[in-house]
């Protein structure tokens, strides 16, 4: 009965977890593809509509939730949120640290 109760619980925070990884991936494509292509120059990233694609593409491979996609998907999420995002966000407000 406990193990039950345990295992409803660990599959609904899965299912939370993976949902809200999801959700940051949609929101992502969306922010980069109202952000100036000339931002991802500056920052000598990839194109803006490469990581739309990546965004996008990271959101059905995380719904699938096939582990290996799943967790690529996982990642190139986090590298856009903690990474890319930060340093195009310093860029546009002009603060590129020059």
């Amino acid at each position: 009965m406990i193990i039950t109760y345990l295992q409803l619980i660990t599959s609904w925070l899965s299912s939370g977890f993976y949902f809200g990884i999801i959700l940051l991936a949609l929101i992502g494509a969306v922010m980069v593809a109202a952000t100036r292509e000339d931002a991802f120059t500056a920052a000598d990233r990839q194109s803006k509509w490469v990581w739309v694609a990546l965004l996008a593409g990271s959101s059905l491979a995380i719904i699938t939730r096939f582990p290996f996609l799943a967790w690529i998907g996982i990642v190139i999420t986090g590298v856009f949120w903690f990474d890319v995002r930060p340093q195009i966000r310093d860029i546009l407000s002009g603060n590129s640290g020059w």
